[in-house]
């Protein structure tokens, strides 16, 4: 693909990094930089840095991800190279250069899905108001939709019919294997010929931030299974990422978001007069939904079903939540299973003051405590006791703590103080279970991690070292490139990601006027500009000069003379390689 390092430098000057993630993200300044939760993720304290300096950048210390701006583009939008940089162009109102930047064969790929879905939205549209089978049109009237919203949400119908979809595609000039990529046909068993995957449902158009149709619900109108059929995997669709209504939901004026169970509780509700409302795609929230949910929301509602598995879910949405930092509350609704259901029964107004007054999740898991046990004995109030003692000891701010084990102790007619006492001992437990847990992974991870970007490190460990410092320094010193890739050439390094980074480093130096660690993007993966950001970060403090540099090449020739070394750097090494020396 062309590059054009110019146009690159002033994407990124017309697109400041802390702008862009400060729009999925809560940023909070610490010194000259940024400190934000990780989105890629789940975490409850800050481990992202954003670096606000000549080559701004962001880094994990959690996770590893980092990058450019572009970078983080290509990550939280799930796109290529190419996509992110025409998507922040268009943010920034830059015209892209004649002939840079073209499609890659995956963008290609990803566009045609996007066209043939759109085609299939219009398709199933006119079929749902203009085809004969009133069918699909009629299951909506019943529940109440207004033409409006049949519009808004795109709705439509897929009709009893083997292949009138595959052939429209077709005729638009789509081959038969776009066809099954985009989810929309399958092949037979005998592999003879493309079937239309959806038939005779009522079609729900899945649509991403966006704006792009991304995928397809459909329901049955009898009893046939499955009763919702999902578009599968598809290179511009994973369901565990996305969420339904979403690009409705994100303009709401509140930070706050109603999640429901399914499709229908989604349309009711907005149709009701909240567009703060989303739903997953026929699985229980995942953590990718619950930390896309955070970057717009404060706080949820959780408003699922009544029903068993409706709870279980709840309890499971709970849980995701407090991961991510968010406020959960939950709604209880009597005389309805849903929200659709309570809407028609009762009205708009009714539950807008259900939602004003619904439950902290803190409530729910305690009334969960109750269940199956009579408190009028002493057997259900110990038994109750433990139960709650683990719910209380789970929160974290200490006067919310404070207030629920007044209440707690009240219930069960025993001293506030007996109880403080007990959860007291229960915290101070799970902590010292916490910092071993966290040393264990800590050691573990050291002793164990597989390095899967660059897999020679896990045995040549001092090499490896030595090599990154080289790199730190090169980055620090771009002015004495010429001159290092004589003293130091690429040759001499061990390990293959590592000597690429050094390499493309020294190329760009000297070739270019001006060098960034965002010139790499587009040459290295997402994952790979994680780690060399990491190399950055992680080396910020030390102080390496030139003759510490020579110390670290030195270690690479032994290692090429000997062809043997799996030593690790020691402390002592260290700080011999990096304490400044007088000349």
């Amino acid at each position: 693909m062309p590059r054009n390092d110019e146009f690159l430098y002033r994407l990124r000057a017309a697109n400041p990094i802390e702008s862009v993630m400060g729009g999925y993200v809560n940023l909070i300044r610490r010194g000259r930089n940024y400190v934000c939760n990780c989105p890629f993720h789940s975490e409850k304290t800050p481990s992202c840095t954003v670096f606000i300096d000549s080559d701004p950048h962001f880094y994990c210390f959690g996770c590893g991800a980092g990058g450019d701006v572009i970078t983080f583009i290509m990550k939280i939008e799930n796109l290529d190279f190419s996509e992110a940089v025409k998507l922040l162009a268009q943010r920034s109102g830059l015209e892209l250069p004649q002939d840079s930047y073209g499609d890659s064969r995956l963008a290609q790929r990803k566009t045609r899905i996007y066209e043939m879905n759109r085609i299939a939205a219009n398709f199933f549209y006119t079929n749902l108001v203009k085809g004969a089978d009133k069918s699909g049109l009629q299951y909506f009237m019943e529940r109440k939709l207004t033409p409006q919203t049949i519009k808004k949400y795109g709705l439509g119908y897929a009709s009893d019919s083997w292949d009138e979809l595959t052939k429209l595609l077709r005729s638009k000039g789509y081959s038969d294997d776009e066809i099954t990529d985009a989810w929309l046909g399958s092949r037979s068993k005998k592999n003879d010929h493309v079937y239309d995957i959806f038939r005779k449902r009522v079609m729900f158009p899945i649509v991403d931030l966006r704006g792009n149709i991304i995928g397809f619900g459909g329901r049955v109108l009898d009893s046939s299974v499955p009763k919702y059929l999902n578009t599968g995997a598809t290179p511009v669709f994973d369901k565990g990422s996305n969420l339904f209504s979403m690009n409705f939901a994100k303009n709401a004026d509140v930070k706050r978001l109603i999640l429901c169970e399914g499709y229908m509780d989604v349309i009711a509700v907005n149709q009701a007069g909240f567009d703060n409302v989303v739903a997953t795609l026929g699985t229980a929230i995942t953590p990718d939904q619950a930390r896309l949910i955070s970057h717009y929301a404060e706080e949820v509602v959780v408003a699922y079903d009544s029903d068993g598995a409706g709870q279980k879910a709840t309890q499971k949405a709970i849980n995701h939540f407090a991961d991510v930092g968010v406020r959960t509350k939950i709604i209880h609704m009597e005389g309805a299973k849903d929200p659709d259901e309570y809407i028609k029964k009762f009205g708009a107004n009714r539950f807008r003051i259900l939602l004003d007054s619904s439950n902290d999740a803190t409530d729910f898991m305690l009334d969960k405590c109750e269940e199956g046990l009579d408190l009028k004995t002493e057997l259900g109030k110990v038994e109750f006791l433990k139960r709650a003692s683990r719910v209380l000891a789970g929160i974290e701010s200490p006067l919310e703590r404070e207030v629920y084990i007044s209440r707690t102790s009240k219930k069960c007619d025993i001293s506030v103080q007996v109880l403080k006492a007990h959860i007291d001992t229960m915290l101070r437990k799970n902590r010292s279970a916490e910092r071993k847990s966290q040393w264990k992974n800590i050691t573990t991870s050291v002793a164990y991690r597989r390095d899967a970007i660059n897999p020679a490190s896990e045995k040549l460990r001092k090499e490896a070292r030595a090599e990154e410092s080289m790199i730190c320094y090169l980055l620090r010193h771009p002015e004495d490139a010429r001159q290092i890739a004589e003293e130091a050439p690429p040759e001499i390094f061990v390990t293959d990601f590592n000597r690429r980074v050094y390499s493309a480093m020294l190329d760009k130096m000297m070739f270019g006027e001006k060098f960034s660690l965002a010139q790499l993007n587009g040459e290295f993966s997402p994952d790979e500009m994680g780690r060399i950001s990491g190399i950055e970060a992680r080396n910020r403090e030390f102080s390496i000069n030139r003759e510490a540099f020579t110390d670290c090449a030195d270690v690479l020739r032994k290692n090429k003379k000997t062809s043997t070394s799996d030593g690790d750097l020691s402390g002592d090494d260290l700080r011999e390689l990096f304490k400044s020396k007088k000349k």
